[in-house]
């Protein structure tokens, strides 16, 4: 009978640990190699504790991840800033939307061949990314460092067709991202986000030669999910595991300055 009694315990004991386990929530979240890998492998930790399983999946691109997350291959995206989420849902009529922030990376200047803006010569090669969002991004850094003009009215989006000044007849060069940093020997110059700086062991403190300003910065990063979605409330757990303390410590630590948390 005792022998009986304690089966009988074992397996209950072994259905309530089956009940928690599928209890368990659990959420596919894509993200940007390096730096976004590294925050979220913390946040993993984070959410694991208040009952939320995270699948981690790195991307060295920045279409796909909007695209997986639309065609229902991820739950969530944590990869891009604000703007660049907002040309990509009018340019491709995604259903997703940001539902928090999360960090701002202040996007530089780079270059082998000078020390300082003022050094780059008359027809110099200036990399910038080709989507529409980070393109015009390098684009108003260079015309904060008064190297060109810019249409007046553009806003956040110009492009190079809006370049109205240019005195020192630069040619630009327009690349994908991901691919700037291996071009940059073969360039005067090139603006590379912050994200594949790092990977290419561009520190953005002591090698860029120009960058954003860290305050006031429109180009902060979100946590973005499928509309019809952003009310589940498994979605405020990720939130609250991403936006809590012990991550915003690890931010700062981590980075020393390069990438800023903005929550």
């Amino acid at each position: 009978m005792r022998n009986t009694l304690a089966a009988l315990a074992a397996g209950l004991l072994t259905i309530v640990i089956s009940s928690a386990a599928a209890a368990q929530d659990r959420l596919k979240v894509g993200v940007s190699g390096g730096d976004g890998e590294l925050i979220w492998t913390k946040v993993k930790e984070v959410a694991k504790r208040r009952g939320l399983d995270i699948d981690v999946v790195v991307f060295n691109d920045y279409l796909l991840p909007n695209a997986a997350l639309d065609g229902g291959d991820l739950d969530a995206n944590a990869f891009q800033h604000r703007p660049f989420l907002e040309n990509q849902i009018k340019s491709r009529g995604y259903q997703i939307v940001a539902i928090a922030d999360t960090i701002v990376e202040p996007i530089g200047l780079y270059s082998l061949k000078v020390k300082n803006v003022a050094a780059l010569p008359d027809g110099a090669s200036i990399g910038i990314p080709n989507d529409p969002s980070n393109g015009g991004r390098g684009l108003l850094l260079l015309q904060q460092q008064g190297l060109i003009k810019l249409r007046d009215g553009v806003g956040i989006l110009p492009s190079v067709r809006d370049v109205v000044g240019n005195p020192k007849k630069f040619k630009f060069r327009e690349l994908d991202a991901a691919q700037l940093p291996r071009s940059l020997p073969d360039l005067d110059a090139a603006i590379i986000n912050t994200n594949y700086a790092l990977q290419a062991k561009l520190n953005p403190q002591r090698d860029a030669i120009a960058i954003e300003s860290r305050t006031n910065n429109p180009y902060g990063n979100v946590i973005a999910v499928r509309t019809r979605d952003k009310d589940k409330p498994v979605f405020k757990t990720l939130v609250a595991a991403y936006q809590s303390e012990e991550i915003r410590q690890f931010i700062l630590n981590q980075f020393g300055g390069a990438i800023l948390p903005v929550f």
